[in-house]
Parts: structure tokens; C-alpha cells; sequence
């Protein structure tokens, strides 16, 4: 199973690269297997360091709110019982 987080395009290079930001977090991606094109501002999935496909941003938002929750959740202190 595979669990892709949206990433939002941040910077688009030449040779079909891209900056991606993930909840903070910055990387490089590959845009050679999109089907469409890809602007800043828009968000992806990325797999193995592809960008795979864009997703609508109210679902990207949803999804990473969504995703800050369940860090949240694993971070907190269980409580005993």
C-alpha cells in the first residue's frame, strides 16, 4: 500500500523538474510522467520521486489537515487507564 501526501509545486525548473513542499518539508520531483501540464501553486501526488498526477487543492487541504491531525494524535501522551 502506498500513502501519497499532496505536495504543493513551489518551483518548476527546466529538463521537467520541480520543488515540491510536503507539510514543511522541501524536495526535488520529477514531472516526465505527468499527463498534464503542471504550474506553481498546484498540488501533486508524487511516488518514488514522480509527480504521478494533480489533485484539486480543497482536497489537498482536506488531506493534509487531515494527515496534521493524525500527527497530532500520535504525538499526544496516551492516557493510562
Amino acid at each position: 500500500m502506498c500513502l501519497s501526501v499532496p505536495s504543493k509545486v513551489v518551483e518548476i525548473q527546466a529538463g521537467e523538474m520541480a520543488t515540491v513542499e510536503t507539510m514543511g518539508v522541501r524536495r526535488q520531483v520529477s514531472l516526465a510522467l505527468m499527463p498534464e501540464t503542471v504550474e506553481l501553486g498546484d498540488y501533486v501526488l508524487i511516488h518514488v520521486g514522480f509527480a504521478m498526477n494533480k489533485i484539486d487543492e480543497a482536497d489537498a487541504l482536506q488531506s493534509l489537515a487531515l494527515y496534521q491531525e493524525m500527527i497530532a494524535l500520535m504525538d499526544a501522551p496516551h492516557a493510562s487507564n
